[in-house]
């Protein structure tokens, strides 16, 4: 490699620390921290695009935890930004409803014709009904068959990647791995499988980010493409034995079985969301990590067996989900503040994990952390993630052959991030692979 090249690569990989660790001076804290509390929305798409709402987030924590926000898009809402108040949100769900005939999971509401019902936007009985449906499919005898399909999936993907030549981690890796495993799940046709990560796509965007959405009647259109591919496999499958993938787990589920249309969509994106965007953005926000403390980079490379503890790390990090919203189906009080029946009230996973009185040195990416797995980007409670484990075994496999393969990956530009307040997650990101292990 040419020595200019090293150097240049050198620069950017400090820049990249710079920007993450030396935030006292940036401008945007300035401002978050000077303007008037009262005026401050964390909803804004992009504090997210440009990777600037901590510094409101961080404010919020000390001053104004609970706090009462008006957005010109949202209306009023509450934010709740420390871990155990988040906590105490997410763990209550006779009190905070995820209903979807109440506005759902998400601060993005859309009209009733555009809400389609899931069982992570359903309250007991129903979720719990529903939600056993589906969880065989990662059980951990599940997960062990998985696993050998996982690691030559992954190693066929590494394998093919340019040594020497800038490509795009998301497109190439990030999105690649997780649409693989993601038509394996449903038993998807494999060759069309890039339409599972377009409809993902299309259920959490809108038109005023940077993703495939133009208009809401594009998305409502590409959706009910979704819904009718489905059924067709669903009609396949209903009237053939039980299979081990999710579409005959519904099909045969006594309780999803008679799911009428909107419900079988509401839960196929749900599945397929949950499938893809927390392994894909974890993915991509990892290697991003790693590059940004080349400290905590050294210390995989010299002991791979960290890959274990630095998994959740990355999870916790990157927080695939910024928010999840919850409806208050009474008075309740939460961090000092009384939170009235119909409130809107969001609870920033983003922030939580990044909360200095729960977590130690959260701001750091610390890959041997004594607790890794106290982070709240899977939930908590009742609506906990039901593929958490699946999403952890994608990212222990695919960094376990990375690390057989390449002593490193060296990102080479500025990531382009979403601008999402929901799905925290990346559109692109330019990479180097100097050489191979030999």
């Amino acid at each position: 490699m040419p020595h200019e090249a090293c150097i240049a690569r050198t620069r950017l990989r400090d820049k990249l620390g710079v920007m993450q660790t030396d935030h006292q001076s940036h401008p945007e804290r300035a401002r978050a921290w000077s303007m008037p509390l009262d005026e401050i929305d964390v909803s804004r798409g992009y504090l997210f695009e440009q990777d600037l709402v901590e510094f409101y987030f961080e404010r919020l924590r000390r001053e104004d935890p609970v706090h009462r926000s008006q957005s010109k898009r949202y209306g009023h809402y509450w934010s709740v930004t420390r871990y155990q108040d988040i906590m105490a949100v997410d763990t209550n769900h006779a009190v905070f409803s995820s209903e979807a005939r109440l506005g759902g999971i998400a601060l993005a509401e859309r009209p009733p014709q555009e809400m389609f019902p899931s069982f992570i936007a359903m309250d007991p009985p129903r979720h719990d009904e529903q939600r056993k449906t589906v969880s065989p499919i990662v059980a951990p005898a599940n997960l062990a068959r998985l696993e050998s399909t996982i690691r030559s999936r992954a190693g066929a993907i590494l394998d093919g990647l340019p040594i020497g030549e800038e490509f795009d981690w998301v497109e190439r890796v990030s999105i690649e791995l997780t649409t693989q495993m993601l038509a394996t799940l449903f038993d998807f046709p494999f060759e069309e499988r890039r339409l599972l990560t377009w409809w993902s796509d299309m259920a959490t965007g809108d038109p005023d980010g940077n993703g495939p959405v133009t208009s809401w009647e594009q998305r409502l259109v590409e959706l009910g493409k979704c819904r009718d591919y489905f059924t067709r496999l669903w009609n396949e499958r209903v009237n053939a034995a039980p299979g081990n993938d999710l579409i005959s787990m519904l099909a045969h589920g006594p309780t999803t079985r008679n799911m009428g249309p909107d419900e079988f969509l509401g839960n196929l994106i749900l599945l397929i969301v949950g499938g893809n965007d927390t392994t894909r953005n974890s993915i991509t926000g990892g290697l991003l990590a790693l590059n940004r403390h080349p400290a905590e980079y050294d210390k995989l490379v010299a002991n791979p067996q960290l890959v274990a503890s630095m998994v959740p790390e990355i999870i916790r990090w990157q927080t695939p989900l910024a928010h999840m919203r919850r409806t208050a189906l009474a008075d309740a009080v939460v961090g000092g503040k009384t939170i009235k029946k119909g409130d809107k009230v969001v609870m920033w996973y983003l922030s939580g994990n990044r909360d200095e009185s729960a977590i130690e040195d959260a701001h750091r990416f610390i890959i041997d952390r004594a607790r890794p797995r106290q982070h709240l980007s899977f939930g908590f409670g009742i609506h906990r993630c039901v593929g958490n484990r699946l999403a952890e075994l994608q990212l222990k496999v695919l960094w376990e052959e990375i690390l057989a393969r390449f002593a490193r990956i060296e990102v080479t530009g500025t990531p382009v991030r979403t601008k999402s307040n929901f799905v925290h997650g990346f559109v692109a990101m330019p990479v180097v692979i100097p050489a191979r292990r030999h």
